[in-house]
């Protein structure tokens, strides 16, 4: 796990594909800190197109994936995962020759080994990367040019990575903010399978649990601040946590056996009646909270 040294870089023509929270916060932060000469912007329908102009998100957007790409020294894949490797190769004709391709996915390894040799058949290079930062709101009407400000953004390079391109893809997220780690792809995805899929799952089962339609009457209003605080990223695109929670499934898999036994042993503690475990196992959370709360850095997180 390696931290990259402060540093500024500018870019000719940064090309975003899918301008959503995450694309279009880039592009604000590029072209608010004026780190690119031009920031283009590849999306799906009319009306994003005029939202990316009208907000500064882009200086140029369109839905020709061609006009996008041509001439761009850094491509920025900022669509759902599933959607990454079809786009790149329909990119790819387009890539100039030495263009460096990076993307704001949740998963790496296997969006690593699909679009690694797709760039290099290309004459490009890509370099896998993961801004630890976002929200449970979409489109780029959400986007921030602070989002990425004190994040973690984890760089995920391979032995067969151009050394330059991945020093280019870490200086981009440090030139907006970003605290960059550099790790492997499997180191990434074990690790993101905690911190970020597994929250997402529970987040989302409390949802479905409590605000089931059939549920009892009145449970729904008495849902609070704790109930609102913990099941805020249920509210995340389902598209995307779909194709991340299959991408990482394995990972996802294990993290969800250890919580389903963290849960196991305290339903055995309450039906033993158990008050020094009870306590042991809600003194030891609100210590490890409490410790990593005052170390965190105050950014929304994923």
């Amino acid at each position: 796990m390696t931290k990259f040294r402060n540093s500024r870089v500018r870019w000719n023509k940064v090309t975003l594909v899918g301008v959503g929270l995450l694309g279009g916060s880039l592009g604000l932060a590029l072209r608010q800190r004026r780190l690119a000469d031009s920031v283009s912007g590849f999306v799906r329908r009319a009306a994003t197109a005029k939202e990316c102009l009208s907000l500064g998100a882009t200086d140029v957007a369109t839905r020709n994936l061609r006009e996008a790409v041509t001439g761009a020294d850094l491509v920025v894949l900022c669509t759902p995962i599933a959607q990454m490797a079809p786009l790149l190769a329909q990119i790819c004709p387009f890539l100039a020759p030495g263009a460096i391709v990076t993307d704001v996915g949740s998963v790496k390894q296997s969006l690593v080994e699909n679009l690694e040799p797709l760039a290099r058949q290309a004459g490009a290079h890509f370099v896998g990367s993961h801004p630890m930062a976002g929200s449970e709101k979409t489109g780029v009407g959400a986007a921030r040019a602070d989002l990425f400000a004190g994040a973690v953004c984890v760089v995920t390079p391979t032995p067969r990575s151009n050394r330059n391109a991945i020093g280019r893809v870490a200086e981009l997220w440090k030139s907006v903010g970003s605290q960059v780690l550099r790790l492997t792809p499997g180191q990434h995805d074990e690790l993101v399978s905690r911190s970020s899929h597994l929250p997402h799952v529970v987040a989302a089962q409390l949802a479905n649990l409590v605000l089931h339609p059939q549920g009892a009457k009145h449970l729904a209003r008495l849902c609070a601040n704790g109930f609102r605080d913990t099941t805020r990223i249920a509210s995340g695109s389902p598209e995307m946590w779909r194709d991340i929670a299959l991408a990482n499934r394995k990972n996802l898999s294990c993290a969800i056996d250890s919580f389903v036994d963290g849960l196991t042993g305290f339903k055995r503690a309450l039906s033993r009646g158990d008050a020094e475990a009870i306590s042991r196992f809600f003194e030891q959370a609100k210590s490890q909270r409490d410790r990593w709360a005052k170390h965190a850095q105050p950014h929304s997180p994923e």
